[in-house]
């Protein structure tokens, strides 16, 4: 019995084969998860209909389970960030702050092969994309 709200066995797996430096992408309901995305990575489907499951309560289970070193968001065509931005904030650790970029930029950065699990989630709210680094589990005393 886990202690923790995450409980789907297909992201355990593959939280647990991600080492320090991984990323993980927690992509919006309009990415393209088959085409912008490594070939090799993970992919599990949340996006079980329109709003359901979305960005912000996947980042929330996810940082109880994981350490967040790092963020990656993508900015509107416009060059602002999305409305999603302060929310994605909330979540994860008060001294990280997200990295922006532009979309090519954005795709570049998630298609490498750090990029080990592909989360598609059913947000509707455009560019709620965000690539998390996996950080360092410390020891616990």
């Amino acid at each position: 019995m886990l202690r923790y709200r995450l409980t789907h066995p297909e992201l355990i797996g593959a939280l647990a084969g991600i080492g320090h430096g991984g990323q993980i992408l927690i992509a919006d309901s309009n990415y393209d998860v088959l085409g912008n995305t490594p070939s090799v990575a993970k992919r599990v489907y949340l996006n079980l209909a329109p709003g359901m499951i979305n960005a912000i309560e996947v980042l929330d289970v996810l940082c109880e389970a994981i350490p967040v070193e790092a963020a990656v968001g993508m900015f509107e065509d416009s060059g602002t960030k999305p409305a999603v931005s302060a929310e994605f904030a909330k979540f994860l650790p008060q001294e990280l702050q997200i990295e922006w970029l532009p979309r090519s930029a954005f795709y570049e950065r998630v298609n490498n092969s750090r990029t080990s699990l592909i989360i598609a989630t059913g947000e509707q709210r455009l560019y709620s994309n965000l690539l998390l680094v996996v950080g360092v589990v410390t020891q616990r005393g």
